[in-house]
């Protein structure tokens, strides 16, 4: 049953802002994570605050210095399909276009799916665990098969988001709007493990609003790709995705990002793989090799294994379409 709750629809950030620091109160963009957690009762705000009168925090467009910014509450259908998104961040544009299904990329916003609350069925059921406030995960022990690889501390959600591993993946950056004005964090340390905040899955503060995302100039003769295994073809989170970007010279790759999702709590650099491709040429017997290496360090759970040769086939595949 849904909690009860004011609405309200501000025209303007001002407007939000203080809104959201008078207490109690819940954004509303897209709604599609929104409305199940209230439903769920994982949320019950006393105020829902939407953004969808908010003109200046939509939009997509390119920066004096060649950065593009997209607005927090751009639909994802609208960065799959924009032309500058398509031709400069191709990665991006994969990434955007496996969210769920038609209808809800029509729905979900930037923002929306950056700051999605975790999966976790214990988290969305009726359990009270550790992370609303009881003193157990119980998926460490339980039904764990869709759960993390990586930097799991008392709460092992994996992130949900397939745009968060492209934009990491891109160096870009998160802009945020608060009463004490501007700040911006490198989307890399916009999410946070349960390690660092047990109750928070990024650093908002409770009066703060991401507005928008900003990505920078594409460097010439970079390449970037998105990949994601599901157990549908529509709908499905990641059970193993992967965003790489790279940029070479001569054949050498002398940059690469690879940042993977559904194995961790926040997007997850696959720091091994980097390190090894960094000087070399790629090839299929790299990519087979980067594979294997972006798996270290993983800690599979009692049912979620299968994993780990998943990532690997996952990360092989994006560099040899990449090679």
């Amino acid at each position: 049953m849904m909690p009860n709750f004011e609405y309200v629809r501000p025209t303007t950030v001002a407007e939000v802002l203080t809104r959201l620091a008078a207490g109690g109160a819940r954004l509303h963009a897209g709604g599609s994570d929104l409305l199940g957690c209230l439903r769920e009762g994982i949320l019950v705000p006393s105020s829902v605050v939407s953004l969808s009168g908010v003109a200046e925090l939509r939009g997509i467009g390119e920066l004096a210095g060649g950065e593009l910014r997209i607005g927090a509450t751009t639909t994802l259908t609208e960065i799959a399909s924009h032309p500058l998104v398509r031709q400069r961040y191709p990665g991006l544009a994969q990434a955007a276009l496996l969210v769920a299904s038609p209808q809800l990329r029509n729905q979900g916003t930037l923002g929306g799916n950056l700051c999605q609350k975790p999966r976790c069925w214990y988290y969305r059921g009726s359990f009270q665990c550790a992370r609303k406030g009881g003193d157990t995960c119980y998926a460490y022990a339980g039904e764990n098969q869709y759960h993390c690889l990586f930097g799991g501390e008392t709460c092992y959600y994996v992130h949900p988001s397939d745009l968060a591993p492209a934009l990491v993946a891109l160096e870009a950056t998160a802009h945020i709007l608060g009463r004490g004005g501007r700040r911006v964090v490198p989307l890399e340390q916009f999410f946070l493990l349960p390690g660092q905040d047990f109750q928070h899955e990024t650093v908002l503060e409770h009066d703060e609003i991401l507005a928008e995302v900003v990505l920078p100039a594409p460097r010439p003769g970079a390449a970037g790709v998105y990949r994601k295994v599901r157990e549908r073809g529509c709908w499905d989170f990641a059970l193993v995705g992967v965003a790489v970007w790279l940029a070479r010279s001569a054949g050498v790759v002398e940059q690469v990002r690879i940042v993977l999702t559904g194995v961790a709590a926040t997007p997850w650099r696959a720091r091994a793989a980097e390190r090894l491709l960094l000087g070399r040429k790629l090839d299929a017997a790299l990519a087979a090799r980067a594979g294997v290496a972006a798996s270290e360090g993983a800690h599979p759970l009692a049912h979620n294994a299968y994993k780990v040769p998943m990532l690997r086939g996952l990360v092989e595949e994006a560099l040899r379409s990449l090679a």
